[in-house]
């Protein structure tokens, strides 16, 4: 008999997978599934014979020159999870908007658009006046092009007006927003679902130090894996709940994600902001707990054998 087939989708910087999912082949093996791995615009992969796609380490589909072809490849490729209608939303940060209009709070933002054609003076009055805040393109992978800059310091801020106008003038859309003193306090806690089901959650720490000046570099993250809280995981259902409003809207039905990344920070006030929702190529900390693999495994072995 012959077994099923599952390709895990990478990107050409990542071939053989990013260092977490490396063990993750050798699970799905053992769960009676033929693993395989393809960058997910080489133009030799059959795509039609690839079984159940499952988006992992795709960190350059953000990249300008990738962007519209990632959306359409997504669109081809006939078993893929996360579904494409899911892609096509959760690839462009403007999503937070609508999770907002569901009732999830968000870090206010000011949002930046191409089409108006800012001056440089007109980014630097959009900027707050005083305090730290952080800039980042709407359509990015792996925190690149982010970064964190001081409103009463001169030569920071005049790095944050560059560093926008460079964003807009590649026509990405830019978030402007303070930057939370919690998360040098707490840092972030990210919470992991499979099919559903919260499999784990951890802490991250800070990434944009003060003295950070972003580059388009991939931040490195510091993890701690831990329980969630009881009022973080009410959050987090809270979250999930709107998500899957927003899909209903988007695609006219509810649509079973494999994996959903949900990262939280805390708003200073017994509350939590929504940071990110990540469906495409999020990290998900598959080496943080010892049962967070195996759950990944069984997840996609769910939908294999469905």
């Amino acid at each position: 008999m012959t077994s099923p087939i599952v390709t895990l989708a990478t990107c050409a910087d990542y071939p053989t997978l990013d260092d977490d999912d490396r063990g993750l082949p050798d699970a799905l093996r053992e769960r009676g599934i033929e693993p395989r791995v393809a960058v997910w615009n080489d133009s030799s992969i059959n795509w039609d014979d690839a079984g159940v796609v499952v988006l992992r380490s795709v960190r350059d589909y953000a990249k300008k020159r990738n962007y519209a072809n990632f959306l359409s490849w997504s669109r081809s490729v006939p078993r893929l999870a996360n579904h494409p209608d899911v892609v096509q939303w959760n690839a462009d940060k403007h999503y937070l908007s609508r999770l907002a209009e569901f009732g999830v709070p968000m870090i206010p933002t000011t949002w930046l658009e191409p089409s108006a054609g800012y001056s440089k003076h007109q980014v630097h009055t959009r900027f707050p006046a005083h305090g730290d805040f952080v800039v980042k393109p709407a359509v990015s992978s792996g925190g690149r092009g982010t970064g964190r800059y001081t409103a009463t310091d001169a030569r920071s801020r005049a790095d944050a007006i560059n560093d926008t106008v460079h964003h807009l003038g590649r026509g990405r859309s830019v978030m402007v927003q303070r930057y939370l003193e919690e998360v040098d306090r707490r840092g972030e806690l990210s919470l992991v679902y499979f099919n559903g089901v919260l499999s784990h959650a951890v802490e991250k720490a800070p990434m944009l130090h003060p003295s950070f000046r972003s580059a388009d570099e991939v931040h490195e993250e510091i993890v701690t894996a831990r329980e969630p809280s009881e009022q973080e995981w009410l959050w987090g259902e809270r979250v999930r709940k709107a998500i899957h409003g927003l899909i209903k809207e988007r695609s006219g039905r509810d649509i079973q994600l494999l994996f959903d990344r949900v990262d939280v920070v805390a708003d200073g006030k017994g509350g939590f902001y929504l940071m990110e929702v990540s469906l495409i190529d999020a990290g998900l900390y598959l080496g943080s707990t010892p049962d967070a693999l195996d759950n990944f495994a069984d997840a996609i072995a769910q939908r294999v054998f469905w």
